[in-house]
């Protein structure tokens, strides 16, 4: 069987943000064109972040897939840790605020920022 790794930035048990992969498995289709179950979207949207954008740390509003069209897109995590996503990379984005909690800056949440010399192009997909 085939599978599609899925990267998710998630929010652990200790309200911070992390890295996990997820195997999808694509077992359905034909052995020349695999696929995955259907999975139900909320929509989508598109965003161009200029040279020098940066954001400070949020949480995802609600879960969704983000999808690297053109650019770089570093996402940093407390502690120091960060990944660069490419053009033609992606992510499930689902570091949502824990229930009942109020957002701490020292805490929760991750920060994105444009890498590199060209504009940052970005879909995002609703789970």
């Amino acid at each position: 069987m085939s599978v599609f790794t899925k990267t998710v930035l998630f929010t652990g048990a200790d309200g911070r943000a992390g890295f996990r992969e997820e195997a999808v498995p694509l077992d359905g289709g034909s052995p020349q064109a695999r696929l995955s179950p259907l999975f139900a979207s909320g929509g989508y949207q598109l965003r161009e972040s200029p040279v020098g954008f940066r954001s400070s740390f949020h949480c995802t509003p609600s879960p969704q897939w983000v999808f690297i069209l053109s650019g770089q897109m570093e996402i940093g995590l407390q502690g120091g840790v960060s990944r660069v996503f490419r053009a033609g990379e992606h992510f499930y984005s689902a570091d949502t605020l824990p229930d009942g909690a109020t957002f701490d800056p020292a805490v929760h949440g991750h920060w994105s920022r444009q890498v590199g010399p060209d504009p940052l192009i970005t879909l995002f997909v609703r789970g």
